[in-house]
């Protein structure tokens, strides 16, 4: 049983080649905008679970009385 023939160059992962396409239909502008957009997402994401999570905590402190 022969070994399956070892690759020299790496196959790009779908991010890679996204942005490779991305870098030859956008001007630098658009894709800085676009990536802080995203950026912007992420955020919004994040402080949203956060307050989820600030509410969780403060109903469980207002619900244990003695």
């Amino acid at each position: 049983m022969q070994a399956a023939p070892v690759r020299a160059t790496a196959i790009p992962s779908f991010t890679t080649a996204l942005r490779a396409v991305e870098s030859l239909l956008m001007s630098s502008g658009q894709r800085t905008a676009r990536r802080n957009a995203w950026t912007s997402v992420l955020e919004d994401r994040r402080r949203a679970k956060d307050r989820v999570e600030a509410q969780r905590v403060l109903e469980q402190a207002t619900s244990v009385r003695p």
